[in-house]
């Protein structure tokens, strides 16, 4: 019963002008989405790699300078382009792509290509992750919506009772044939992705487990829209009814409540405007130690403090240049200072999260979403953890620099010029995100989620069916 049911439901598929209208279009749009998207990592990646060649090129040419001349002048640090995110691109289109590293200030990622576009990006780009998260839920609602109303309104649904069909396997025969074309569409894009980045040299490697783990997700995902969709169809009477509820719970799922939750999540936790987090950051650097400013408060306590140390009366008789020490402190003070207002940033980031994290469950796009940025690595978590690596390298810089003046010179002497091999000797910036493990460790909780969704919509559906 199951095998001819799901031929039966398959041969209507096929002959359904819809359905093979609706299948060429999704097929066309997720060649062209892949296609674009290879460029676009391609090209991003080639450009990420010169202007990182070319940025270090820069610093280690520097020839002989004051090192703190040279901490002014600054370096950048630029964020790597993961093979995943051909797939999903997240917030990077957002979230900007490189830091610029220099004495003083923590500055944010800039350069972001949502900058550079137009009004009309407010409409979406074509990329593989719209098509998988938006269109073939839509389509699995175009395909299975008259699943059952179709036999209510034939009159072959009375036909099928008196021979005393089994309900579970007509539903196993109907679900089979609705999703098994859904699996193959879905199969299909993430094989010519992993062939593409497989293929693509010098642009990172590839993690088969990842994208393994990306399509069983999704695959998760569109299970419980067929179930949603079979669901609505056996218990309405007419296709139509079926069609537009079928339709609302997508436009739910897929469009409210994503917005939504970012309303909600915002308006819970809002982050400082620009100016107010510039103004508190400025206000407590001023209440700490300035190392441009020899004549503070500060300033005088800090020589203090150094001079009882090593018991001498004179800066002059330190074993080390004073200014460079103090410009180091200064620089510890302000570090002490971002950290503890980007701290603030993302705990408003983690509580954001949190109410997402409590949302998913009015809809399977939520967990979904989450689940697939994190993989590919284009989640803000793993800006947050990108920025948080060049801070990092920031702070070290200045403290090679520092360090350099001070044992190089003596009190006083700013004509100091350090040679010109030295900022060679500087390790490069180099960033890796986070592993597997430690990804699905921080998203146990969407992952939960979408397994209560999936075993919920699977229980429903058996338990409605049998009062078909």
């Amino acid at each position: 019963m199951i095998f001819k049911t799901f031929i039966k439901e398959t041969k209507e598929f096929m002959r359904e002008g819809r359905v093979r209208i609706a299948f060429a279009i999704v097929l066309l749009l997720l060649s062209i989405a892949v296609w674009i998207s290879a460029k676009q990592y391609q090209n991003v990646n080639e450009q990420y790699a010169r202007a990182k060649t070319t940025e270090r090129a820069v610093w280690d040419n520097q020839g002989e300078k004051n090192p703190h001349s040279a901490a002014h002048y600054g370096t950048y640090a630029f964020k790597p382009k993961y093979p995943l995110s051909l797939v999903d691109q997240g917030v990077d289109k957002y979230a900007g792509t490189s830091i610029f590293l220099e004495a003083h200030n923590r500055n944010e990622a800039q350069f972001s290509a949502a900058a550079d576009q137009t009004g009309l990006a407010r409409f979406g780009d074509l990329t593989p992750d719209f098509i998988l998260l938006f269109i073939i839920p839509l389509l699995i609602v175009l395909l299975g919506y008259n699943s059952f109303t179709k036999e209510r309104e034939m009159g072959t649904l009375t036909l099928l009772k008196s021979q005393g069909i089994s309900n579970w396997k007509w539903l196993i025969g109907k679900w089979t044939a609705l999703f098994l074309p859904i699996f193959i569409i879905t199969a299909v894009l993430f094989l010519l992705a992993g062939v593409l980045l497989s293929n693509l040299d010098d642009f990172g490697v590839l993690n088969w487990n990842a994208l393994l783990l990306m399509f069983l997700i999704y695959i998760g995902y569109y299970m419980i829209f067929t179930n949603i969709v079979l669901i609505i169809s056996s218990k309405t009477k007419k296709s139509g009814i079926s069609l537009v509820a079928s339709l609302c719970v997508w436009i739910i799922a897929c469009l409210v409540a994503p917005k939504a939750a970012s309303n909600i999540a915002e308006s819970k936790h809002p982050y400082p405007t620009r100016q107010e987090f510039a103004a508190n950051v400025l206000q407590d650097k001023k209440e700490g130690l300035d190392g441009h400013n020899p004549w503070s408060k500060e300033s005088k306590l800090l020589q203090e403090q150094v001079l009882r140390e090593y018991g001498v009366d004179s800066l002059h008789q330190l074993p080390f240049n004073f200014d460079g020490y103090r410009m180091q402190k200064g620089e510890e003070h302000e570090a002490e200072v971002y950290f503890k207002h980007y701290n603030h940033l993302k705990d408003q980031y983690t509580q954001q999260a949190s109410v997402y994290k409590s949302l998913a469950l009015i809809s399977p796009y939520l967990p979904t979403r989450f689940l697939s940025m994190a993989i590919a690595h284009t989640d803000y978590a793993t800006h947050w953890d990108f920025a948080d690596a060049a801070e990092e390298y920031r702070i070290a810089t200045q403290k090679f620099l520092n360090k350099n003046f001070a044992e190089n010179s003596s009190y006083g002497d700013w004509s100091y010029q350090a040679d010109a091999d030295v900022w060679a000797t500087l390790p490069a910036f180099e960033y890796d995100p986070p592993e597997l493990g430690s990804i699905l460790s921080r998203n146990t909780s969407n992952l939960g989620i979408l397994g209560i969704w999936l075993i919920a919509s699977f229980g429903f559906l058996f338990f409605t069916t049998k009062t078909i």
